[in-house]
């Protein structure tokens, strides 16, 4: 199979290029070949006019080009500073490491990138957080004299301040003629950046568009060869499926990152959580699925009240988590579909003390084919399959164990657009089954999409509700900055 055919592509100097595809368009395959990792059958890449032959990284990167890749590549048991500086580090006379040279420079290098002091130069590779990593591949891929510099999914594991710093170190970047190549599926971040938007789809490219022209749409049509609002399946018809039965009811509940909610979800009914970072969504999240500890207040499940700090029996009542980070929260990265997916309903597939893996191989094939997970095997480690697939195989856990009430944090962070359709379709059909769902998200049109009404949060508290007919990115968002919380809500309002 072609990963890449006839790709002709410009990348100028002091532009940003902003390259989307779905997973499996051949992005990564291009980024590969730009790096020397690759070496194409035919064609050519010119830098400046000229030809290059780039039969390894160190090609590459002697050439001025670097990838920042989305997985950094960091050495466990040495500090920070030479992480960033391996290949580079200053000595001293009878070559002992120079530390006291290595901390100035990376210090000087911290402050001219804009990052501050986010990183600690004597920390231990082993003890960086997922955006700590993140910015240690940066740092060690600007160092030296760069020409094309590509950003793989740089802000996946960034705080807000994070992606700032990072933006404007992208438009500096800019500003001294280099040409920046960058990878994301989120939107807002292309059009925030991006000069051009290139589009490949199954390995050729379907176009080059301005970026301040482009609009969502356009941009959608031309990976996936449809129009936004087709990807949600339950939008015009709202509600459609909702019972008068309740799952969910949550009174006064107050833990130490939110106060006083109060919130009902129905069979059938998918509900949007909204609110900007530090409202304590996922926050509540974790309260109602037992994994944070609740000060007052009560939950209950289908009328049966639940005892907060409890995961196991929220779990056994009829409660499923996705949490926002998949990866840590969530996937035995190591492991296999069949133990990612079994691991919640071991209990029913035992004889005895011994599993039965017969069953066990059965169910994961089962939910991998309902749910249409991409991979050769079921015996596939989860490590190893894209970002959509990963969210559906912890989707697969969730349906074997048959829940009541399925909470959805950032379902589709990191997801290239036909994998969000494909999840949403899933939504869809849990609602039509009579699951009750809380849908966790930063992507207010996504919420506008599958939401039967939308909740806000700000400051730990609930701020409003709005239904299909109040709905509307402006409405949410001024829900989700209101600042007299008395005016805008009472005890009860979202009941």
């Amino acid at each position: 199979m072609q990963a890449l055919g006839g790709v002709t592509l410009d990348f100028p100097a002091g532009k940003v290029t902003a390259l989307m595809g779905e997973n499996g368009a051949g992005k990564s395959t291009l980024l590969k070949i730009l790096t020397g990792d690759h070496q194409p059958t035919r064609g050519r890449i010119l830098l400046d006019g000229v030809p290059l032959a780039l039969d390894s990284p160190a090609d590459a990167r002697a050439a001025g080009i670097r990838i920042i890749p989305q997985e950094p590549e960091i050495i466990p048991h040495v500090s920070v500073a030479e992480n960033v500086y391996a290949g580079s580090l200053p000595r001293r006379a009878g070559r002992r490491l120079d530390r006291a040279e290595l901390r100035r420079r990376m210090t000087a290098d911290l402050a001219r990138l804009g990052f501050g002091r986010a990183l600690d130069p004597d920390l231990l590779g082993s003890q960086l957080t997922a955006a700590q990593r993140q910015l240690v591949e940066i740092m060690r891929s600007l160092s030296g004299d760069a020409k094309v510099i590509a950003f793989d999914e740089p802000t996946s594991s960034l705080s807000e301040h994070e992606v700032e710093a990072l933006f404007a170190l992208i438009n500096r970047l800019r500003d001294q003629g280099i040409a920046v190549v960058y990878v994301s599926h989120r939107m807002r971040e292309i059009f925030q950046l991006a000069d051009q938007v290139a589009v490949l789809r199954d390995g050729e490219l379907a176009g080059v568009l301005d970026a301040h022209q482009a609009t969502e749409n356009d941009l959608v049509r031309m990976m996936v060869g449809r129009d936004l609002s087709a990807m949600f399946v339950r939008q015009g018809r709202p509600g459609h499926h909702v019972t008068d039965r309740v799952v969910l009811d949550v009174c006064q509940v107050t833990t130490d990152a939110v106060r006083d909610i109060n919130l009902r979800i129905c069979a059938g009914e998918v509900v949007g959580l909204a609110g900007l970072i530090g409202a304590g969504r996922s926050e509540l999240a974790l309260a109602l699925a037992g994994d944070l500890p609740i000060h007052s207040g009560r939950v209950l499940l289908e009328g049966k009240r639940l005892r907060p700090g409890r995961p196991r029996e929220a779990i056994k009542a009829g409660v499923g988590l996705a949490p926002e980070e998949r990866k840590a929260q969530a996937l035995f990265l190591h492991r296999s579909i069949r133990d990612n997916t079994s691991l919640v309903v071991l209990e029913r597939l035992r004889r005895l003390r011994f599993v039965r893996r017969g069953a066990e191989r059965s169910l994961a094939q089962e939910f991998t084919r309902r749910l249409r997970v991409r991979t050769p095997s079921i015996e596939q480690e989860a490590r190893k399959l894209s970002g959509g697939n990963q969210q559906k195989v912890v989707l697969a856990r969730w349906l074997a164990r048959k829940p009541k009430l399925l909470i959805l944090d950032e379902p589709t962070r990191g997801i290239d657009v036909g994998a969000k359709a494909e999840i949403y379709q899933i939504i869809a059909g849990l609602a039509e089954e009579g699951i009750a769902l809380l849908v966790i998200s930063s992507e207010l049109p996504e919420l506008l999409g599958l939401a039967d009404r939308i909740v806000v949060m700000q400051n730990g508290r609930i701020t409003g509700e709005l239904s299909p007919e109040e709905a509307s990115e402006e409405a949410i968002l001024s829900l989700a900055m209101a600042d007299d919380l008395a005016t805008t809500a009472t005890p009860g309002d979202n009941r």
